[in-house]
């Protein structure tokens, strides 16, 4: 039964972001200094994974983490700010951090990512190809866009005996995931829970098994890979794909 609810549950969600079209909304941005910084999505040393095409969103964008991975094409929007926009530029980033709300400071004067502002904290490389630096913070339109990836889904494996912490990342496609199962050679499959960010979790005991993924987008679109993981696999690993989201 409680398979059944979350399956209908997921499905739910399918259905909801089926309905949705991707068009160009309004929008502000500013821009950070280290373009490494993983943060909300656990993403790590982005400079060996997402590179500087990259951002933190904020709290009304990132939605508690379930749009770790999604990519965003940006524009400057040049008729608000002519001043500081670069005419005929855009980008694409991929959402790898929150960008945290500031109750202390007033949403027009700093609090640039409190609710429910819809706000773009970029890497500082990525925002100076769309605007000038002396700007700090710029309006902008952005949309959701398809995430092409070099290779395949990476599967990190962190935790300890009877908790698997499973960082997902290089996700094509939507880029997003809302569902995420893994089987043991010795189980059937058991569905996984968002942990944290792009981190989801088993409490189950799967030392000295080959291990099973199945990930689903929030398209509805949905990829398994049988034995991805060889039985001596150690907590800290990282396994790779031949598949991807397209």
């Amino acid at each position: 039964m409680a398979a059944m609810k979350t399956l209908s549950i997921v499905t739910v969600i399918v259905l909801l972001n089926a309905l949705i079209v991707d068009s160009w909304k309004p929008g502000h941005a500013t821009f950070y200094a280290d373009q490494s910084m993983g943060g909300g999505c656990g993403y790590d040393d982005l400079h060996s994974g997402y590179g500087i095409a990259n951002g933190a969103l904020s709290g009304a964008l990132f939605n508690n983490g379930a749009t770790c991975g999604a990519c965003y094409k940006i524009v400057c929007d040049l008729r608000q700010d002519p001043q500081w926009c670069i005419p005929g530029t855009q980008i694409i980033i991929t959402a790898t951090n929150l960008c945290p709300a500031n109750p202390a400071l007033r949403s027009d004067n700093g609090g640039w990512c409190n609710l429910p502002l819809e706000h773009f904290d970029l890497s500082q490389q990525a925002f100076l190809q769309i605007a000038k630096y002396k700007s700090g913070i710029v309006p902008i339109k952005y949309k959701r866009v398809h995430c092409i990836k070099n290779g395949g889904i990476k599967f990190t494996i962190n935790g300890s005996n009877y908790f698997e912490l499973v960082l997902i990342s290089n996700v094509g496609g939507r880029g997003d995931l809302i569902a995420v199962w893994i089987k043991g050679s010795q189980t059937g499959w058991q569905q996984m829970t968002r942990n944290w960010g792009a981190n989801w979790m088993s409490n189950s005991y799967f030392n000295g098994q080959s291990l099973s993924f199945r990930v689903m987008s929030s398209n509805g679109k949905s990829l398994t890979f049988y034995n991805l993981v060889p039985s001596n696999w150690q907590f800290g690993q990282t396994f790779v794909s031949r598949e991807q989201f397209r």
